[in-house]
């Protein structure tokens, strides 16, 4: 069996639009990553505020460097920042291509956080929302 690799990452939205265009936007990047992931073995939660994404990913490290590499080339994400990149035994998302749910309130002061440079702490914080999106009640498409 391959090595697992998970990233972590914030970036700030360059989804353009009022909010029905953000929302078909995000609806086609959700769409998009879990055939995506499905196809290349990768695992996943995603947070989205109005301004801000933090995502999970996590699988075989060749299908998680390329699929980041997009991400980091994809106009639609501004100010990627990486809170956390490393091997790991066991996926924190085993049966989730890309989980989804709209965050609490309480998620924007996180995310700021974390993109202006308090990883560290923020890192776990980040992680235990995106478990909370899974947990979550209208969570979306598996």
């Amino acid at each position: 069996m391959k090595q697992l690799h998970r990233v972590l990452y914030c970036s700030r939205s360059r989804l353009p639009g009022g909010a029905a265009e953000v929302g078909r936007g995000l609806r086609q990047i959700l769409e998009r990553s879990r055939q995506n992931n499905a196809a290349t073995g990768l695992t996943g939660s995603l947070l989205f505020t109005e301004s801000l994404f933090a995502q999970v990913l996590e699988g075989p490290l060749e299908a998680l460097c390329a699929t980041f590499e997009r991400i980091q080339c994809d106009e639609r994400h501004h100010d990627v920042t990486v809170l956390e990149f490393l091997p790991v035994r066991a996926r924190e998302f085993p049966h989730w291509s890309m989980a989804y749910a709209a965050p609490g309130p309480q998620a924007l002061p996180v995310l700021k956080a974390a993109l202006h440079g308090a990883a560290g702490p923020e890192a776990g914080r980040i992680l235990a929302a995106l478990h909370e999106v899974v947990r979550g009640a209208d969570v979306g498409a598996k």
